[in-house]
């Protein structure tokens, strides 16, 4: 199969570019489950945007650069924040509808904002608006394709440049070479590597797995951010309870009932989601607890059921009322700040390769992502990835894989509870060695007909070693690491950069990716 461009990923970065790229050519998108499944449709809080009168892009980029705890790449910011409002603007010429009251749109607070600018739509179904009209400006290119239930395992290398991949499609169990001009990464992220995710099951690592056997350099992926309030109903998935209930005024408790919050933060329950997760773990701790408690019960009940439909819906399914009681609620891991190393346009370290959106670094989020930023994100650098795939040449329709058909023995759910206990909210040398150790000497199995569960386990067990490996070298606590046994922040930021066969290193930003926003 030849096209001119292929896009891995259906969510919000990938359907950006693949809009952009179906102008100028052929383009094939791969989802690897339903073209609905993807970290965007869950995706509640909003999308942040300096829209208001009483916002500018200067605010928007310092929030950003504060809640990065000094790791922002600021050229990364400022095209984020600046070319944030058009492509608002692009989203509401596609049919997007977001939230309005008397004509204007309603702008909500969240953690570590300044200023309300948050859009909303649908309340809590944010990600699942934009996602639908996008999706729907996707159809109407005929030179555009999806497949859907289908995983890319390896990238097609031919001369140090990519020029295609390879995609299993697991209904007919085939293996099928895909060739194209670029190809762009755009898988979401990794937070199924842990026990306790806010995200969908599909959310396994694959791009940054595929592009790190690949050869592509691989930053950051050591700050993950663990979402503060997840529902914890024991042998259920972990839904996510938005940070916009905290932005509209809960609060949190703990199991006594006691606010705490203010104990640990001056922002108290608005602190940025690292402090507020830590504030979590700790409480649970002191009081013995398996969970603290998210109330909204002094808020009007009519205006809770209005503004969070689909949360009170789902904790009412649960047996949990809103309106009348708090919600038991535990950190997730929501988000990884770090990915597949990329200069301002999507460009990776090796050519005819792109990424963007969560599978993606920047720098734009530093050590901890600033809340509804990542839609944001989405939208903005899937546009300009899309702009600059347009410049790749084709090159031939032959190629090889760095993939093989080892496959870890170890099984998901232990990996998952290796990465919760060693690269979790609190690390420390000797949990994450055990990680490395554990990963490093479990065993590897040859699979003759591998399916897309042990495509993923192979990406689970590649990230969750890059995860370790960039933990163990970085001895200090910044954004979303936090070490125990190195508490203090040091004086100069560095990143964390890995790539096969050239070990870990903590650099400089940038050393070769573009500064031209």
């Amino acid at each position: 199969m030849s096209f001119d461009f292929l896009v891995v990923g259906a969510g919000v970065a990938g359907l950006r570019a693949a809009i952009g790229l179906a102008e100028h050519g052929t383009v094939l998108v791969v989802a690897k489950d339903t073209i609905e499944e993807s970290s965007t449709e869950y995706a509640q809080g909003g999308i942040a945007v300096a829209l208001s009168d009483d916002d500018n892009f200067s605010l928007h980029l310092q929030d950003t650069l504060m809640a990065g705890d000094g790791l922002c790449f600021e050229p990364a910011v400022e095209a984020l924040v600046q070319e944030g409002p058009a492509r608002i603007e692009e989203l509401l010429h596609w049919g997007a509808n977001f939230d309005k009251e008397n004509g204007q749109f309603l702008m909500g607070r969240e953690g570590a904002h300044s200023r309300s600018r948050v859009l909303h739509a649908g309340g809590d179904s944010t990600g699942h608006e934009i996602a639908r009209s996008l999706y729907e400006q996707a159809r109407s290119h005929p030179s555009l394709s999806f497949q859907s239930f289908a995983a890319v395992t390896d990238l097609l290398i031919e001369d140090g440049r990519a020029t295609g991949a390879v995609a299993y499609d697991q209904r007919t169990r085939r293996r099928v070479d895909v060739y194209a001009r670029a190809v762009l990464l755009a898988t979401g992220g990794a937070g199924q590597l842990f026990l306790n995710t806010t995200n969908p099951t599909v959310a396994t690592g694959d791009g940054i797995g595929i592009a790190y056997r690949a050869g592509a350099e691989v930053a950051d992926v050591e700050f993950i951010q663990f979402h503060p309030t997840a529902l914890f109903i024991p042998g259920r998935p972990r839904f996510l309870l938005s940070e916009a209930l905290r932005g509209e005024g809960a609060l949190l408790r703990n199991i006594n009932g006691e606010r705490f919050m203010q104990r640990y933060h001056p922002m108290e329950e608005l602190a940025p989601r690292d402090i507020v997760s830590r504030s979590i773990i700790a409480e649970m701790r002191a009081t013995n607890a398996t969970h603290v408690l998210l109330d909204l019960s002094h808020k009007d009940a009519d205006w809770i059921r209005h503004r969070f439909p689909t949360i009170y819906e789902t904790c009412l399914r649960f047996g949990i009322d809103l309106t009348t009681q708090p919600a038991p609620v535990h950190p997730a891991a929501h988000y990884i700040m770090g990915g597949v190393r990329t200069d301002l346009h999507g460009q990776t370290s090796v050519p005819g390769l792109f990424a963007a959106g969560e599978a993606a670094c920047t720098g734009v989020h530093g050590a901890n992502r600033l809340a509804s930023n990542s839609l944001l994100e989405g939208v903005v650098f899937g546009a300009r990835a899309g702009e600059a795939m347009l410049a790749q040449s084709k090159g031939p329709e032959t190629g090889h894989t760095f993939g093989d058909e080892q496959f870890p023995l170890m099984a998901r759910e232990d990996l998952q509870r290796l990465a919760w206990e060693g690269c979790g909210i609190i690390r420390d040398a000797a949990g994450i060695n055990e990680v490395l150790h554990r990963i490093d000497g479990g065993g590897r199995q040859l699979i003759t007909e591998p399916d897309r569960r042990d495509y993923e386990r192979r990406n689970l067990a590649t990230v969750l070693r890059l995860v370790a490996k960039a933990a163990l070298k970085r001895e200090e606590s910044r954004g979303g690491h936090y070490r125990a046994d190195f508490p203090a922040k040091l004086d100069q930021p560095l990143h964390s950069c890995l790539k096969r066969g050239e070990g870990t290193r903590l650099i400089s930003w940038p050393v070769s990716a573009s500064t031209t926003a």
